[in-house]
């Protein structure tokens, strides 16, 4: 079947099937995810929150396969404590000044579009790293 918007590389469905595929090599390869624990990431970039870099390869893991569940099924309500660390987070005042009706929408829609590709970005590298790691760990190497 010739999907017209799974031809552009810019394209929602594409980041997310690309994610997706990248945990999906993930959770292939790592077949022992405790050898992770205590495992320091890498990956660790000037933007991340400090929680998360000192998270271990493990975490990253369960963090990496938790957000494919998401990607794939929908949103989950999230527990307590991660509502509670999102609603602390505050948001842009120049993306929540005036209604929503008021606001320049395009605007606001690409705003939110280019972070989630970013994030999606992010992740996939992420997962793809922790993957290699993985084999380094156990001695694997193509």
């Amino acid at each position: 079947e010739d999907v017209p918007f799974l031809k552009h590389h810019n394209s929602m469905v594409l980041a997310l099937r690309r994610y997706s595929a990248a945990v999906n090599h993930m959770e292939h390869t790592v077949l022992l995810p405790t050898l992770l624990r205590d495992v320091p990431s890498d990956d660790i970039s000037d933007g991340e929150v400090e929680e998360e870099a000192s998270q271990d390869l493990y975490q990253n893991y369960l963090t990496l396969k938790a957000i494919k569940v998401t990607v794939e099924s929908g949103l989950i309500p999230l527990d307590d404590r991660r509502s509670a660390k999102s609603r602390a987070a505050t948001p842009s005042p120049s993306l929540t000044s005036g209604s929503p009706v008021e606001a320049d929408q395009e605007a606001l829609f690409h705003f939110h579009l280019s972070g989630l590709f970013s994030v999606l970005g992010h992740l996939t590298k992420k997962s793809q790293s922790l993957t290699e790691k993985y084999k380094e760990i156990i001695g694997v190497a193509y």
